[in-house]
């Protein structure tokens, strides 16, 4: 379904950089982050500050804006899902 699978990895790869480099996570690396795993319940144990502070940076880093409430949760649930949300946005200016 995804022909870029490459960038895809590739942009989840700089998730998880973003993340141990912004948290300052230290015994982390960002290849031991699963995809999939829950950011708030798995061996990381995000919590609401963590979530503000990789907000503020891939609002930075990526140019897009995220809104409070529940789309916060939706989108921090993994770092699949930042990816997603974070190619939904960037998709359009694909060209730039």
């Amino acid at each position: 379904m995804n022909p870029g699978g490459d960038s895809d990895s590739g942009l989840k790869l700089e998730i998880k950089h973003l993340i141990v480099d912004q948290l300052r996570l230290r015994d982390v690396t960002p290849e031991s982050i699963q995809n999939a795993e829950s950011l708030v319940e798995g061996s990381l144990g995000l919590d609401s500050i963590d979530f503000l502070e990789l907000a503020v940076a891939i609002e930075k880093k990526y140019g897009l804006k995220i809104t409070e409430g529940q789309e916060v949760e939706k989108i921090f649930t993994s770092v699949d899902s930042i990816a997603g949300h974070v190619a939904r946005h960037l998709s359009p200016a694909e060209g730039a």
